[in-house]
């Protein structure tokens, strides 16, 4: 990043597109805009304005002083929950069309044996679904030679049926590529505006169902994520924009829109992705780099959980409900934001969510015409936002409006008062979100007491204290640019690409010159990927990993290894440390059983160099100057309203510390201070917020 040039973050939610500008000489602005989601280049264009009038400046100016724009998008995710992607045809293996809806005979969790579950929407229906004559054998060898009358078929049907995009995948095709690139050819020539996804281009290894299921998902979301690749890059370059434009992947890295315009399901997670990157940037000094990151923006609520500084990241899980096989970072997310519902279930029992309100009409409060009760207007009600307006007056805050659906829908129905009424929607909301980071850590072996909670979205600061409170961690991080989480992730972010092969063989009879090209393969593929990409040489770096799991094993786990030559040396090395891993993660290993290979993966990294925050004026512990007021908040522990200090986060200097009950007003969020709780101010603009002793 040069001295003076700008670099600039544009994540796309549910309810606001926010925008990080990062430079080295002025350090980072933060900026917030309605989201559209008809129209997402509407809001990004409304931003770059709002950012060039803050400058001083045309949008044309500041743009070209910007060396780097990145965009994080929900417009795939979005398509998966609403079933709104492409019109999708699928060319498999004759005898294979039904292996989406057999799902290898899996039921969701907690969801096994009952009978009236509904069997989630498939992407791709029965009639669209083309079986071809052919067979390849697990060996590679070609025992059915492809049929191409019968792709001929299948190309006039989706023809007639309107198929936007085509998904092609055939039994053991990663071990003869051939014929499904034959299909692709023909295809192609007869269908030329159609979105064509390859498995073996795509996932290139073992599981029929997995990688016909990614494939699938591919085909489906990918003319959406090209569209919108398009329009983005089109209207930064009619704004005057004319570098490098990146995408934040569901991996957590960074990748070019013309990967991504061919690997849309790459950017399914994108947003959230970006979470751990910036929760990460946070830790300092004697800090634990182990945390639990949770994002609480206007729609969702995002939870990661990072040990020794390293999120992990899976692969072969199931997204909303369909089976996807490439790596993301593993983050877990809820419809429990600022913007979701309130309402009395049909057997009179307060719910929240997971519906949200969106950007139109938004919460009550918002004076956008929203009629339903939402968490944004019980936190109105309950005196933690400002109750006059948000976003430094840009946004007005109606609070009768916020009392009016909250008394209609929630207080009458329930015969409580209103302030009570508020108390549960709050109270429900967050136990909703500690279920979520339990799942995220005590499910999964870890002590959430352990671990440094890192908090960010415009909403999350409010809710804070409460959630530490009832998983008993005793430190919270809550950076200023908190409201603007993932868009201040994005601008931290590497460029990576990950490349995956499948290679079934024992260890101990494993062909070492083999594997070794292998990566070298992958590895060649993806320094020629990045460096078209603009990335130099001396920036991208390499790391790999192996999928292994002892013989007859039904699933295997994936262990890091060295970037060098597999030989007999350090074959053992390999072994002992799949060995430590399988006891990490199942509490036992058998290091007298044989132990197999399934997949090979090399990561590609570009080093992007990091923006720094600059740091922020020093003052005493006494926090009264940048105290701007009162005004009465209910807190649990007193069972009323309390009159509260009210205090200006743009006044508070490093070492001032907060005692609780007080409320600090960010320009873009509310942190709510609770009694027994403080907060000071430190260096790297982070609030830090403990039990007071």
């Amino acid at each position: 990043m040069s001295q003076h040039a700008y670099r600039l973050g544009i994540d796309t939610g549910g309810t606001f597109t926010d925008f990080i500008l990062a430079s080295a000489g002025e350090g980072i602005r933060l900026y917030k805009t309605p989201s559209t989601p008809h129209d997402p280049p509407s809001a990004v264009r409304e931003g770059l304005q709002q950012i060039g009038a803050d400058l001083g400046c045309s949008v044309a100016d500041f743009l070209r002083d910007c060396d780097l724009v990145i965009l994080g998008t929900t417009v795939g995710v979005n398509a998966l929950i609403e079933h709104k992607g492409a019109k999708t045809g699928l060319f498999c293996t004759a005898g294979h069309e039904d292996s989406l809806e057999i799902r290898l005979g899996h039921k969701e969790d907690g969801h096994r044996y009952d009978a009236d579950f509904p069997q989630a929407t498939m992407l791709v229906p029965r009639s669209l679904r083309f079986p071809v004559e052919e067979r390849v054998l697990s060996t590679g060898e070609v025992r059915i030679p492809l049929n191409e009358a019968d792709v001929r078929r299948g190309i006039r049907r989706f023809r007639e049926e309107g198929v936007e995009a085509v998904a092609i995948s055939l039994v053991w095709s990663f071990l003869h590529p051939e014929h499904e690139r034959r299909i692709a050819e023909l295809v192609r020539t007869e269908m030329p505006e159609t979105y064509v996804t390859l498995s073996v281009d795509l996932l290139p290894q073992i599981r029929e169902y997995t990688r016909t299921s990614t494939t699938v998902m591919n085909a489906y979301i990918g003319p959406l994520i090209r569209r919108y690749v398009e329009r983005m890059e089109a209207l930064l370059r009619d704004l005057g924009y004319a570098n490098p434009v990146r995408y934040m992947q569901s991996n957590g890295g960074l990748t070019s829109g013309r990967f991504l315009a061919d690997k849309g399901i790459y950017a399914l997670n994108s947003g959230p992705a970006a979470g751990p990157n910036a929760g990460l940037f946070f830790y300092t000094g004697d800090r634990s780099r182990d945390i639990i990151t949770v994002d609480m923006g206007g729609t969702s609520f995002d939870i990661s959980l990072s040990k020794d500084g390293k999120t992990n990241i899976v692969k072969d899980v199931d997204f909303l409900r369909y089976r996807i096989g490439i790596p993301m970072l593993q983050v877990e997310t809820l419809g429990a934001g600022g913007g979701s519902i309130a309402f009395v279930n049909r057997m009179g029992l307060l719910q929240v969510g997971p519906e949200s309100a969106g950007a139109r009409p938004g919460p009550a409060a918002y004076g956008q015409g929203g009629r339903r009760p939402t968490v944004t207007d019980a936190l109105v009600v309950l005196g933690y936002l400002n109750q006059e307006a948000l976003l430094g007056g840009r946004l007005r805050i109606d609070a009768e409006a916020a009392r009016r659906v909250i008394a209609a829908e929630i207080a009458n129905p329930l015969k409580l008062d209103v302030e009570r009424a508020a108390q549960g929607i709050f109270t429900l909301v967050n136990s909703n979100m500690v279920s979520g980071i339990r799942r995220v850590s005590i499910e999964r072996g870890y002590d959430p007491r352990d671990f440094m909670m890192v908090v960010g979205g415009g909403a999350g600061p409010a809710h804070a204290g409460r959630l530490a409170s009832e998983l008993g961690i005793p430190t919270i991080l809550i950076p200023k640019v908190s409201s603007a989480f993932c868009a201040f992730g994005e601008i931290l972010a590497d460029m990576k690409h990950s490349y995956l092969s499948s290679s079934a063989v024992r260890l101990d009879a494993v062909d070492h010159a083999q594997l070794n090209d292998t990566f070298a393969a992958m590895e060649a593929r993806g320094r020629h990927d990045l460096s078209s990409a603009g990335v130099d040489a001396d920036a991208i770096t390499i790391s790999r990993s192996l999928d292994m799991r002892y013989v007859d094993q039904v699933h295997e786990c994936q262990v890091d290894i060295p970037p060098e030559d597999i030989s007999a040396i350090n074959i053992d090395a390999i072994a002992d440390a799949f060995h430590t891993r399988h006891e990490e993660l199942f509490t036992y290993c058998e290091r007298d059983n044989a132990v197999e290979i399934m997949n090979l993966e090399s990561t590609v990294l570009g080093k992007v160099v990091r923006p720094q925050l600059p740091p922020l004026a020093s003052g005493t512990p006494d926090p009264a100057p940048a105290q701007t007021g009162e005004r009465p908040a209910f807190f649990e522990e007193n069972n009323a309203f309390v009159t509260t200090p009210v205090y200006d986060g743009a006044q508070l200097l490093v070492g001032n510390v907060v005692a609780g009950p007080a409320i600090i007003e960010e320009v873009t969020t509310s942190i709510v201070v609770f009694p027994g709780w403080q907060v000071r101010l430190d260096n790297p603009g982070v609030y830090v917020m403990t039990l007071r002793e």
